[in-house]
């Protein structure tokens, strides 16, 4: 029993490793982990007091000139 329990919980280990290697090297992830970055940021600026945060700067602007949020 316990043989059986430790070859499958090595098996669930090593498809869960595969499944979360393979959402890691999408661009979804990527775009994802990019914005989030970008919000603690601006969060720990607000947070920090030091400067003065103006809302407009802590909007992105891609290469086109747009502005994102």
């Amino acid at each position: 029993m316990k043989y059986r329990d430790a070859i499958f919980a090595t098996i669930a280990l090593a498809l869960t490793s595969v499944a979360l290697a393979g959402v890691v090297y999408t661009d979804a992830y990527s775009h994802t982990a990019k914005a989030e970055v970008r919000g603690v940021r601006a969060l720990t600026l607000v947070a920090s007091g030091d400067s003065v945060c103006d809302p407009a700067n802590m909007l992105s602007s891609n290469e086109s000139g747009t502005v994102q949020q």
